[in-house]
């Protein structure tokens, strides 16, 4: 059925009357003549009734105006929608998160991107760093949040902020009391570390700096992220090492410390998405992803 039948049978039956149908749509009557019976010999029915004032439409030609109404509106609104998506405006995205990355400058990226693009679908998946690769490979995931990220040829890794990094302390201890913890210091306390997945990791990271200055730290437990550390620590087991974004996490007994190491000791938190990905939806997200660089 070609649309612009069923638009110029709709103005005919606006018009109920050809000559002035014909003058709206800028043709003679001839043509548009015709384009009303190859559409009657389509449907199979008669639509129009020829009548000394003009025409009159059937109970076929009544039931049509509503259907057209209907099938117009909804091409223009896929027209719409096509074109939003073509622009990065509607669809869905698939972000992966994890452990602490959502304590810090993620969930403001998020929310300033639904603000953006209301009409694009978030959906959020909590992975580790492998599974994150492996989801973006696999076309279930369009973009990933993670650290220490390794160097993939087909994974593209954009920095998005450095972190500092703080230590989780029972404010029932007395390094609690310290304003400022020198980095030696975490050779002397029973050590939570996280995470305990995928490796290498976080974890491997700090025992490297802890190599490097000659510290042999105390390792009491390796748990899954910072929420199972932090929460060790509230109960008396030991100290952690956190990012800076970790910092917002509020437990009962727990403070936080800056750590004092010379350079300082910074963690990044990148984003990760597949390097030959030109989608709209992507390139919008990472546009407002860039906003809150360092």
């Amino acid at each position: 059925m070609d649309l612009r039948h069923l638009k110029s049978f709709l103005i005919v039956a606006e018009e109920l009357n050809i000559g002035r149908a014909a003058m709206r749509l800028h043709i003679s009557q001839p043509p548009l003549t015709r384009q009303i019976q190859q559409l009657e010999e389509e449907l199979g029915a008669t639509l129009l009734i020829r009548t000394n004032r003009g025409v009159e439409l059937t109970e076929a030609g009544l039931l049509l105006v509503e259907e057209a109404r209907n099938i117009l509106a909804l091409t223009e609104q896929a027209a719409e929608r096509t074109h939003k998506a073509g622009q990065g405006k509607l669809g869905r995205i698939d972000v992966g998160i994890f452990g602490s990355g959502i304590f810090g400058v993620l969930p403001k990226i998020l929310l300033a991107f639904r603000e953006a693009y209301p009409e694009v679908n978030i959906v959020l998946h909590n992975m580790n760093k492998r599974e994150q690769i492996d989801a973006l490979r696999q076309r279930r995931l369009t973009v990933g949040f993670n650290r220490l990220l390794p160097d993939e040829p087909d994974i593209a890794v954009e920095l998005i902020v450095k972190e500092k990094l703080y230590l989780a302390i029972n404010s029932k201890q007395a390094l609690s009391k310290k304003k400022e913890i020198p980095w030696a210091e975490i050779g002397n306390h029973p050590l939570v570390l996280f995470p305990s997945g995928a490796r290498p990791s976080f974890i491997d990271w700090v025992l490297d700096l802890c190599r490097a200055d000659g510290i042999k730290p105390w390792v009491a437990q390796e748990v899954g992220d910072a929420v199972n550390g932090v929460a060790l620590v509230a109960s008396g087991f030991g100290i952690c090492i956190v990012p800076e974004s970790a910092t917002n996490m509020k437990l009962p007994g727990v403070v936080y410390r800056p750590l004092i190491r010379n350079p300082p000791p910074e963690v990044d938190l990148s984003c990760l998405y597949r390097a030959s990905d030109d989608s709209p939806i992507l390139h919008s997200f990472l546009a407002i992803a860039r906003t809150f660089r360092d």
